[in-house]
């Protein structure tokens, strides 16, 4: 047998006869310990362990022994039982998980949740997400920058934007570093960054939130935005893969069956879009921004066609903002949608300075308000174009759940401030 000390929570104590079994969540272990502790070897022991409470943090000495009876996963037999924090009050939910815990309870309690094998398998396949596009980013020349989250301007001029008193000054929370991404093309190859986005709407659905995170990129030297689309699809697959081969066990607790996207994604021009929805009775105007129902019936029809993945191509311009690249009343964007979810959006941009500030005029904006951001534009900018990935989104159907908030940790919606 193996001397070894184990560090966790109690999850469940069950005696039976002269044995006490406890079970122990350790680390970020997604099985507990079993601890048997006999009446024969260490009466004293058997008391303590009798009378320790559920959720009590512990430090545990013991010998593992090489053939194990617990089906769950290890076994430790104790040797020492030291209780390092007790509860002072029940458990909000069941730490077993064999009652189920509605939603709001467990975003309240998130912190003590994640417990649980399947909460903790979803935020270490967040992670694993992260871990996959810090990797894949980084090998494509990509820089990872950290852009700010106090603006003076919002990167997309609207009214949908957090205003903050900033020593006396208007400024705004972060939409997207959109506007500082393109800026530093006119020095760099390509960057990246990992960030939240800050939006005032006023949704109250299970896919929207008022902070999320995101996967942004950018990319200079362009070709077209089909560059910008091939970067993205080679990443969603490149993700796919990374959790499939390094997150299988926490894939397993979740009971998913990862399918990779098939490639390449197929394009589809927002006009056939539109032509497609009618035929099934969904009659959008031009310009028209596809709603949650038009989505999925799209998402059904492609997924008939053998593709999850899939981009709406040449949105009008108007539908745009000001920095995507016009072409006649057509412009060189695209979303990418997922079994009906929108999770990202890009396309080349207007790299041409005076044309850029026709773009801003021509939406109604001040080129006053974006002066700096014009100023980088003066001095050779190239052909770029990038792409703003939902990383909550992206998540979401990963491990095929219904509402985002269920793969975000501390959620801030219209209703939610803490915790």
């Amino acid at each position: 047998m193996k001397e070894i000390t184990i560090k966790g929570w109690i999850n469940e104590v069950r005696s039976l006869g002269g044995i006490v079994f406890i079970e122990i969540i350790e680390g970020n272990s997604l099985k507990p310990i079993t601890v048997v502790v006999k009446r024969e070897e260490n009466p004293q022991l058997v008391k303590v362990a009798k009378k320790i409470k559920l959720g009590s943090a512990v430090k545990i000495k013991g010998l593992e022994p090489e053939k194990i009876i617990s089906r769950k996963g290890r076994e430790v037999h104790a040797t020492e039982i030291k209780v390092l924090a007790e509860p002072i009050e029940p458990p909000p939910l069941d730490p077993t998980g064999k009652t189920k815990a509605l939603l709001d309870t467990i975003i309240q309690y998130r912190y003590f949740a994640l417990r649980l094998p399947i909460q903790k398998a979803i935020f270490r396949i967040r992670a694993g997400l992260v871990e996959a596009s810090r990797i894949f980013l980084s090998q494509k020349g990509l820089l990872e920058v950290h852009t700010p989250k106090i603006c003076g301007a919002g990167a997309e001029g609207g009214a949908t934007v957090f205003e903050i008193d900033y020593f006396g000054r208007r400024a705004f929370l972060s939409q997207s570093p959109q506007l500082y991404k393109q800026m530093l093309m006119c020095s760099l190859p390509g960057v990246y960054e990992i960030t939240p986005y800050f939006r005032a709407e006023k949704f109250n659905t299970p896919r929207h939130l008022n902070e999320s995170w995101g996967i942004d990129a950018e990319i200079s030297f362009i070709e077209s935005y089909e560059d910008v689309m091939s970067l993205l699809e080679d990443l969603i697959i490149h993700i796919f893969n990374y959790l499939k081969i390094n997150y299988n066990d926490e894939l397993s607790t979740l009971n998913i069956n990862l399918n990779i996207p098939r490639k390449p994604f197929k394009r589809i021009p927002y006009s056939e879009v539109l032509e497609i929805l009618r035929n099934e009775g969904i009659n959008l105007k031009w310009g028209e921004d596809l709603d949650s129902e038009a989505e999925r019936v799209l998402g059904e029809i492609m997924k008939e066609e053998g593709y999850e993945a899939y981009f709406i191509t040449c949105y009008p311009w108007k539908a745009k903002p000001f920095y995507i690249m016009r072409k006649n009343e057509e412009s060189e964007s695209f979303d990418l949608d997922y079994k009906g979810l929108e999770l990202a959006s890009g396309g080349q941009r207007e790299h041409r300075y005076h044309k850029l500030v026709e773009n801003i005029k021509d939406k109604m904006l001040n080129p006053e308000t974006f002066s700096f951001y014009l100023e980088a534009f003066k001095y050779g900018m190239p052909p770029h174009g990038g792409f703003g990935l939902g990383l909550d989104r992206l998540l979401m159907v990963i491990i095929g759940v219904k509402n985002i908030r269920e793969v975000v940790l501390f959620p801030r919606d219209r209703q939610r401030l803490v915790p």
